[in-house]
């Protein structure tokens, strides 16, 4: 019997092996790939969006643009033509979480340096105080890499129907002038059809490391 055993060890060493190899295979072809939520603007705080859209529930995308980068050159939705990125919305002379969030941002810019597939950008909601120059003067503190990360200003109601109609992440101010808007923490995750496939609080550490491997589940799907 132990002969036996002996003569036929070889094969069944074999045998568990392919039995392994086929067991992974089938479970990696059955495992679905992790894939991110496409959001619409019914998914989103009604605070949030514009009454026009509360009730959207598929086909949103983020709206042609053309406004002004920290170099004075016109940054339109061409920019980020097939790109992933990370838009936000902040002003230079905000003292409180924007520091935060620029830090953040910072981090993605390093994290993603080398890679041309993502990109991010940061939008102005005191567009008339945030001008080219102080937008650079902000950009060179904090080390923003042009190639990388546009830091925008531009006509004031073309920023707040972006961020009220658009990107869905900032909330209106009803009592001041006309198009004021008090913008949040958010950092809103798009791909690279303009849909968008993520919120996160800027302000966060664990939500920005979420931030990262959501962009990461990201670039599998394209």
């Amino acid at each position: 019997m132990l002969r036996f055993f002996a003569k036929y060890k070889f094969f069944g060493i074999v045998l568990a092996l392919l039995s392994v190899v086929i067991i992974f295979s089938i479970y990696s072809v059955l495992k679905p790939n992790p894939k991110l939520k496409v959001y619409q603007p019914a998914d989103f705080n009604p605070e949030v969006v514009d009454s026009t859209l509360q009730h959207v529930k598929k086909y949103h995308t983020i709206a042609n643009f053309s406004l002004v980068n920290q170099n004075g050159e016109t940054v339109t939705q061409d920019n980020y033509k097939g790109k992933i990125y990370v838009a936000d919305f902040f002003f230079t002379t905000c003292q409180t979480i924007c520091p935060i969030m620029t830090e953040n941002m910072v981090t993605l810019q390093e994290e993603f340096k080398l890679d041309q597939d993502v990109l991010l950008l940061s939008h102005s909601v005191t567009p008339e105080i945030d001008s080219v120059p102080r937008l650079k003067q902000y950009a060179l503190e904090k080390g923003v890499d042009d190639s990388k990360w546009n830091l925008v200003t531009g006509d004031r109601k073309q920023i707040y129907d972006l961020a009220r109609k658009s990107y869905l992440a900032v909330k209106d101010y009803p009592e001041g002038q006309q198009y004021d808007m008090i913008h949040t923490e958010n950092f809103i995750l798009v791909d690279s059809q303009r849909r968008i496939r993520g919120i996160y609080d800027g302000t966060n550490s664990e939500e920005i490391r979420k931030l990262l491997e959501d962009i990461s589940v990201l670039k599998t799907e394209r």
